[in-house]
């Protein structure tokens, strides 16, 4: 998983949309809602297996969003030392983000990109990528930007997509959450194995979960595509 979103409102506003591509057989999330864990408010669709998330907020100011893998596909052990949307919800908690990435231990993690947007200090964009081997932390420029899960998506396709992103930002006068969401639900050629709301044989867009922050405050989206569930908090 997944097709990553983001759109710039204003100086320090944004709306970022994840669509969670996964096997159809690992078991449903749960809805999102608000937790108090470890002291800290977040906010989070909790993964049916292992209990953590691949989207959230926090009351530390933060959003966090995963993709599975790094800058290329790799090949999966049959174990890990850590679930990866466990991590999420470690950073989201954090005090401050930057210190927390430096001095987490990943080893024996599986590759995984994070897009992180922290509002502490004005608004920060980042992407960080754990190849399995070495942190990758960059502060990237607040602008449109669309991620593919490597773990998914060839170059081709990623570069597919990309396209399809900037023919839908020239159609649109101005950004709004549900155009954005219609965009994760429509994008492509008609391939359903690499439009953006895919569907493989055993595997697909199971849900589309977008937040925005305008005037300070945060709305999450959240619509099951199996159930068609939709939620906002």
């Amino acid at each position: 998983m997944c097709t990553v979103t983001y759109l710039p409102l204003g100086e320090n506003e944004f709306i970022l949309t994840s669509s969670r591509d996964v096997p159809f057989a690992r078991k449903p999330a749960d809805a999102p809602k608000k937790y108090i864990e470890d002291d800290v408010e977040i906010t989070y669709p909790k993964d049916g297996d292992a209990g953590g998330t691949w989207i959230g907020t926090s009351a530390k100011n933060r959003l966090i969003c995963l993709l599975n893998g790094g800058y290329k596909n790799h090949q999966s052990k049959e174990k890990y030392r850590k679930s990866r949307g466990i991590i999420v919800k470690d950073l989201l908690k954090s005090e401050n983000i930057s210190e927390a990435l430096t001095q987490i231990d990943l080893d024996n993690i599986e590759p995984f990109t994070l897009v992180i947007v922290d509002w502490n200090d004005g608004l920060e964009l980042y992407e960080f990528v754990w190849t399995g081997a070495k942190k990758h932390l960059i502060n990237i420029p607040k602008v449109p930007h669309i991620w593919s899960s490597s773990t998914l998506y060839d170059a081709a396709t990623k570069k597919l997509r990309q396209d399809w992103f900037s023919q839908w930002q020239s159609g649109v006068s101005r950004y709004q959450q549900k155009g954005i969401i219609n965009f994760h639900k429509t994008a492509g050629v008609g391939n359903d194995e690499i439009d953006v709301l895919m569907k493989r044989e055993k595997g697909g867009t199971v849900s589309i979960t977008s937040i925005s922050r305008k005037k300070e405050k945060l709305h999450l989206i959240y619509e099951d595509m199996s159930t068609h569930l939709v939620i906002e908090i």
